[in-house]
């Protein structure tokens, strides 16, 4: 894959885009990285390779990787109630789960019953403190106003939702009794050498040389510059675009029978198969096409970030693509559609 007819420094301009990653993939390997403008407008901050950006909800492919592995491990099962291994909290019991009981499957297809109350998951606010996953899920927070519960039978209907990864969250955290941030450093960032990957919920003033500030469709910086995701495993990844590509590749790998941290090429082809019948959902990850064609993406999309994944698996290329700009369209629309586009020329 390749950039061509595309003037990126003006599109850029065009856009009010400060800073943006570029990182391809090709034949199953890193390509090469291009990066281009600022960490921060107004500043001479240049945009580097270990630049790190806000993921927000590319999150979710990463937490889907993190899920395989510990499947693997035998510590999950895709196919089980979650009740069974929840202890801190529990989906409750409904009418709606008396057939058809809540699972990792359908969670991370997005096709759990759960619906996000309106309004909630918003970016942390410093004035009202950290939440917990579990006061989350109780409604107890002003993040999430409403107790989260089943709304339709499991399977039945899609509705996208960062809750569904707070469970998930919340399930890994009791069975390994750590916290999500550990086991996720522990079981992908370290052993794929994700070195520039981080969950952490404050950025320390010594660490942000290399983070980026969000800016806003008049190329104007956020309120607060770094704006923090309070869960995890739905949106709380700070990464670059390099790191997510060496991600991208230990699916393509998995699927080979070469995975680095043991996912099975049987799980690592779930991940990519259409879920519930519905063609364009797989396991944390959206899908297009099919056979040598079938191709996966995931978004993100925040206060003062958008950025997107787009891999072809079984043809072994794709790309990642980072800004630090929220244009207030889809990413289709704006500098990211017409960068993919190009590649696609």
């Amino acid at each position: 894959m390749e950039m061509k007819n595309i003037n990126i420094e003006e599109r850029m301009k065009h856009y009010n885009v400060s800073g943006l990653s570029v990182t391809l993939i090709e034949n199953g390997q890193i390509k090469n990285t291009v990066n281009f403008g600022l960490l921060e407008a107004g500043t001479t901050k240049n945009v580097n390779r270990n630049s790190i950006f806000s993921a927000c909800s590319i999150s979710k492919f990463l937490t889907g990787m993190l899920v395989l592995e510990l499947t693997e491990q035998g510590l999950l099962d895709l196919d089980e109630d979650v009740n069974k291994r929840l202890v801190s909290w529990k989906v409750p019991d409904t009418e709606l789960t008396k057939n058809k009981r809540v699972t990792l499957r359908n969670l991370l297809s997005h096709q759990s019953g759960i619906i996000d109350p309106e309004n909630s998951f918003a970016d942390l606010n410093s004035m009202l403190g950290m939440p917990s996953i579990v006061e989350l899920l109780n409604g107890k927070t002003p993040y999430c106003n409403y107790p989260i519960e089943v709304k339709y039978e499991p399977v039945s209907q899609f509705h996208y939702s960062d809750a569904g990864f707070c469970i998930i969250q919340q399930l890994i955290e009791d069975i390994t009794e750590k916290s999500f941030r550990q086991v996720m450093t522990e079981q992908i960032f370290e052993p794929l050498k994700m070195e520039n990957s981080t969950l952490d919920t404050i950025i320390s003033e010594t660490k942000r040389d290399d983070f980026s500030c969000g800016h806003n469709k008049y190329g104007e910086l956020v309120e607060g510059k770094y704006p923090i995701y309070p869960y995890p495993a739905a949106s709380g990844l700070w990464t670059t675009s390099f790191d997510i590509a060496q991600l991208v590749i230990e699916l393509m790998n998995a699927l080979k029978g070469d995975s680095k941290i043991g996912i099975s090429t049987s799980l690592a082809k779930e991940m990519i198969t259409p879920q519930g019948g519905k063609a364009w959902t797989g396991l944390g990850v959206f899908l297009e096409g099919s056979e040598k064609e079938l191709e996966i993406t995931s978004l993100g999309w925040g206060v003062g970030f958008q950025c997107m994944l787009a891999a072809f698996p079984n043809l072994e290329k794709g790309a990642v693509i980072m800004t630090n700009a929220e244009l207030g369209v889809h990413q289709m629309e704006g500098i990211i559609g017409e960068i993919y586009k190009s590649f696609m020329s």
